[in-house]
């Protein structure tokens, strides 16, 4: 995905910088590995598709990668040794991984897929970090960037797992902030809205059949609740990540930036 010719600059300063993307080989997550390649970092990727990381590892061959599943301590264990024999070392995490979790009212929802959306969406940010911070102060600092979502700031009906994982990205981000700022550790939190993609036409459809109308119906409520009336894109993202990773951002730490056309409700 191109940049625009306006956004060449919004990553200068990040080359040679090693950077750990999750679940980084499809959807934003490889949006995010493509614009940081083209800024001259150094990328690592996860991914639990092997599909996606054989495409990835043809599209970018520098890049190095590895199969994990982040809810997994011991895949994620193994994704840090890997990224150490690699690279020796690591100046950026950006915790993307995530799912989207079950649609359906809270007596419906099965507590298996409940917990699932948690582990992979909280709890793996947690799993990363925690090996990613001994290795960033061995750095002499760096930065970190989860991904939570404008459900982590509004409450989202008939998506209680996922809300509740993405409000629990922003407390972790938060406590992080303070906790690693003296170690001169950035922490800050991404809050997509509606974004382009397969994921969000799933989400969008499966709450139009949850609620009986049509997906048509159901994506021009999403939009109407958008002050400016347009989903974003992957790429969107992905600039204010790198914009986040780079000098510019040096002083930007425990805040959660919408990215989104301004969602007004959900």
């Amino acid at each position: 995905m191109a940049g625009g010719e306006g956004t060449r600059d919004l990553g200068a300063g990040l080359e040679g910088k090693r950077v750990l993307v999750t679940a980084g080989a499809g959807g934003i997550g490889l949006a995010i590995a493509e614009r940081l390649h083209r800024h001259g970092a150094r990328l690592f990727v996860c991914d639990i598709s092997e599909t996606a990381l054989g495409a990835f590892a043809k599209a970018l061959p520098r890049a190095g990668y590895a199969k994990a599943d982040v809810s997994n301590e011991a895949d994620v264990d193994r994704l840090f040794m890997a990224l150490e024999r690699e690279f020796g070392g690591l100046d950026a995490l950006v915790n993307n991984a995530g799912i989207a979790g079950p649609t359906g009212g809270v007596e419906d929802i099965d507590p298996a897929e409940w917990r699932r959306c948690i582990e992979v969406g909280l709890t793996g940010q947690f799993l990363c970090a925690r090996r990613a911070v001994p290795m960033l102060k061995a750095a002499g600092g760096g930065s970190i960037v989860n991904l939570s979502s404008a459900a982590g700031r509004f409450g989202y009906a008939f998506r209680t797992p996922y809300s509740a994982a993405k409000f629990g990205v922003i407390g972790l981000t938060q406590s992080l902030a303070k906790e690693l700022g003296p170690a001169n550790i950035r922490v800050n939190a991404i809050l997509p809205g509606i974004v382009e993609g397969p994921r969000m036409t799933g989400v969008i459809a499966a709450r139009a059949k949850q609620t009986g109308v049509s997906y048509e119906a159901m994506e021009k409520t999403y939009l109407e609740r958008v002050s400016m009336r347009r989903m974003v894109t992957a790429d969107d993202v992905a600039a204010t990540i790198a914009y986040l990773l780079s000098p510019a951002g040096r002083n930007v730490s425990g805040q959660s930036i919408g990215v989104d056309a301004n969602v007004e409700t959900l």
